[in-house]
């Protein structure tokens, strides 16, 4: 289980290294470098907008990598997902500006962003069944949350490197050409990704359905046309977990830096040592819901969610360092409430013979209504209202939706894989 559990989450934390040195940049760099013609504010909502374009990319790799994963198997799809997110995150460090360049720049930016997404909706779902199918039943919360560990270690490896560079650097070498930096660096993980899964065997689950020639023709048009409640009860869970991750992570170096005029390092700080908290957090949540079931832990974090989006403002607004950093801490961990069962609770939702085309599409979709335009929301309200009471509600009534649908959810703890 050892390198099972590092393949499992090598793929995700690189991918959320990529996606959190881009929502970084977005925050800090972009708003100048690919959108130079706004105000501060406005050009950080465009750069926002084309983070929003990896999660609208996303369902495609659903739908293109959840058909290959059921039909050639888990293994095949996640070394071609890693591949193909390494070489478009590289790219996006080779990148000329919007000075040298106008606007093809920003339009090279949207379209190397789009493939990050398309990547991203085929890995999810592979990674997280590689160490669940190959594990014990009644270990299966714990073990598909290694999956669920690699966007935390994604954002401390990412927002580390950045605060790193930035230490290095002057402000202006930063954004002049600094800010390329991580994006290239990229590549290192992806080359001890590559190592890390060639070593891994195709799970028993999709072994077995080969010997029996089970495995879906059509999987995403099985998924459609027979576990669409499924499919909307996974897909449910995951929105209020992508909003409040959107708020404390990405909007949190807008506000600290923007709207608290304090500084960058605070910012990333707060960052860093919140994710490393989500990152011991997550795998234990999982496995506290293989004891008591997926719904109790999933519903408290939600719960707790909505009560934060208050609090977590008003730690912001007091501007002390100490009262930041627990502010994103405290979010972080009750991230991780709903997080570390999220991966079991979703595939365990279906059938083995479409569970890699079902879990994608319903962490694809789900990822567009929640995360991906998540942080332009939140952006906009506080524009548009000039206070952060909009910013709570909307929080709120995301996680009001993932409450719903693990209302209506069955309890798939105990319950063994569906063939």
């Amino acid at each position: 289980m050892g390198r099972l559990a590092m393949a499992s989450s090598i793929g995700t934390t690189l991918e959320w290294y990529d996606f959190t040195v881009y929502n970084i940049m977005a925050a800090l760099v972009f708003n100048a470098v690919f959108f130079p013609s706004f105000d501060p504010l406005t050009g950080t909502i465009l750069a926002f907008s084309t983070y929003a374009v990896g999660y609208i990319s996303r369902p495609l790799g659903g739908v293109v990598f959840g058909h290959l994963g059921d039909r050639l198997g888990r293994r095949f799809v996640l070394v071609a997902t890693l591949v193909i997110m390494g070489v478009s995150t590289g790219l996006m460090g080779l990148l000329p500006t919007y000075a040298s360049w106008g606007i093809w720049a920003p339009v090279a930016l949207v379209a190397l962003r789009f493939v990050q997404g398309v990547a991203l909706g085929g890995e999810w779902a592979g990674a997280v069944l590689l160490s669940m199918e190959h594990g014990k039943p009644d270990e299966r919360g714990r073990n598909a949350s290694f999956t669920q560990v690699g966007p935390s270690c994604g954002t401390l490896i990412g927002t580390g490197f950045i605060a790193a560079v930035s230490a290095w650097l002057s402000p202006e070498d930063f954004q002049s050409w600094g800010w390329r930096i991580p994006f290239i660096s990229s590549v290192a993980l992806v080359l001890f990704g590559l190592w890390l899964r060639r070593g891994v065997d195709e799970t028993p689950v999709f072994r077995e359905m080969e010997e029996k020639k089970s495995t879906a023709k059509t999987p995403i048009k099985e998924v459609i046309t027979q576990h669409w409640r499924r499919l909307l009860v996974a897909g449910g869970s995951r929105i209020g977990s992508d909003v409040l991750y959107a708020l404390v992570v990405v909007f949190t170096l807008t506000y600290v830096t923007t709207v608290l005029h304090l500084s960058r390092p605070l910012a990333l700080t707060a960052t860093m040592i919140g994710a490393a908290c989500n990152a011991i957090a997550v795998p234990w949540f999982g496995s506290l819901s293989d004891r008591i079931g997926r719904r109790p832990v999933y519903i408290a974090g939600a719960l707790l969610g909505m009560v934060w989006a208050f609090v977590f403002f008003v730690l912001m607004d007091s501007a002390h360092p100490v009262a930041i950093c627990a502010a994103v801490v405290v979010g972080l961990l009750i991230h991780a409430m709903m997080y570390g069962p999220q991966a079991a609770f979703v595939t365990e939702q279906f059938p083995g013979r479409v569970r890699y085309a079902g879990a994608s599409l319903a962490y694809t979709l789900a990822g567009i209504v929640g995360g991906g335009f998540a942080p332009l929301i939140i952006a906009s309200l506080f524009k548009s209202w000039g206070s952060t009471v909009a910013v709570s509600f909307y929080v709120v009534a995301a996680l009001g939706v993932t409450l719903i649908a693990l209302a209506v959810a069955r309890e798939t703890a105990k319950r063994p894989l569906e063939s």
